[in-house]
């Protein structure tokens, strides 16, 4: 017998299994059920641990096989099933495993799927085999308990990076030349604002603060300070939270009779400080975290990771799609104007249909936001 199985051998012996493309967009899709109904999912993959994306032996497949009838009581028909890689990663997607503390559905499920596969292969065959777990949403308690959102639920995006990876060596190529441009010419005005910030209040010229960038890396975000020294966070927090969760009551009046989603009247902001607020020339020093590649030209602003605590399900994808910006589709089509909700989707809607063409144009209506003042406080 051979050592591997053909094709259409494969095919006989895992009817029941989606292959690769099917399997994929099934996750997918589980992902945007997940995020409507807020109950969350757990997929389960089966690898070999000898094979870097080979194809399986038969008797591990026949095995894979016998699986599936034996864990007939644990599958649901709706649970999906199949080639994750296809003939070299089996998945199996749990679907809406409710609020069991998720150690007890992994021991749960791990003891089944074990018995199972023990049942149909010899010890030294299973000793091949290694079970991993992934539970969307990766954390219980909300996206800033894990650093790193685990890339095996987004095999999607992985695929989409890949697929244009030239663009966006291009796209960090002009990030580079860009920011390094920006920060030779703007050095005097650099040097007259840090003048100015010193002799206005007491503190450093330079805001520093942790913010959450693409994949859920933290980095040093810069600004130029446009508050006092030792103001108090809590004042954005309660904002923000007022914000993210009810977002109508977080509406702010200004001197024109409307209202935007901004903090109008922050206390802790300074004279100088509110100029450049307004002028958003506070948001220059970030030509520098661009530079290293913490950020991009253009793409959604970076959160504050105590903003997490607070996002929904389907608003983590802003963090995964696209690298962080300095200016993007939110800041030239409303800004303080839209709900946070419409920020996000405007931020769905940049990654989605992201080209280096959007980013020139992006670029290109910047200047002109920047200079009416539009959304600024």
């Amino acid at each position: 017998m051979s050592a591997s199985l053909t094709i259409n051998d494969l095919e006989s012996h895992a009817s029941a299994a989606l292959r690769e493309k099917a399997f994929l967009k099934a996750l997918c899709l589980e992902k945007r059920r997940a995020e409507r109904s807020r109950k969350p999912f757990l997929l389960v993959l089966i690898r070999n641990k000898n094979l870097d994306g080979g194809q399986w032996p038969e008797c591990l497949m026949r095995a894979v096989t016998k699986t599936e009838r034996l864990l007939a009581n644990t599958i649901r028909e709706t649970d999906p099933r199949g080639w994750y890689r296809e003939f070299s990663a089996y998945g199996l997607i749990f679907t809406e495993v409710g609020d069991t503390p998720r150690a007890l559905v992994r021991i749960r499920i791990s003891e089944k799927i074990n018995a199972a596969l023990k049942a149909s292969l010899a010890p030294e065959q299973l000793s091949l085999l290694e079970l991993s777990f992934h539970f969307y949403p990766e954390c219980e308690s909300g996206m800033s308990a894990t650093p790193l959102p685990d890339q095996n639920l987004y095999p999607d995006i992985v695929a989409n990076e890949g697929l244009t990876k030239f663009s966006r060596a291009v796209k960090r190529a002009i990030d580079i030349l860009g920011s390094a441009a920006g920060i030779a010419v703007l050095s005097p005005l650099f040097a007259v604002i840090a003048v100015l910030i010193k002799l206005n209040s007491p503190g450093p010229v330079l805001f520093k603060q942790t913010r959450v960038g693409q994949y859920g890396a933290h980095f040093t975000f810069l600004k130029f300070r446009s508050m006092s020294a030792a103001s108090d966070a809590r004042i954005h927090k309660d904002y923000i939270r007022c914000y993210i969760q009810n977002q109508q009551a977080s509406k702010q009046p200004t001197a024109r009779g409307d209202g935007v989603y901004k903090l109008t009247h922050d206390p802790r902001v300074t004279r100088v400080g509110r100029i450049l607020r307004v002028t958003s020339l506070d948001e220059l020093p970030q030509l520098f975290n661009v530079l290293r590649g913490d950020m991009s030209l253009v793409g959604p602003r970076p959160p504050i990771p105590y903003e997490l605590e607070l996002y929904d399900f389907w608003h983590m994808r802003r963090l995964l799609e696209a690298r962080p910006g300095i200016t993007g589709l939110w800041q030239v089509m409303g800004r303080s104007s839209m709900t946070f909700d419409d920020m996000v989707r405007l931020d769905l809607r940049y990654a989605r249909t992201w080209s280096l063409w959007l980013d020139f144009k992006i670029l290109l209506r910047t200047p002109a936001v920047v200079v009416s003042g539009n959304g600024a406080y």
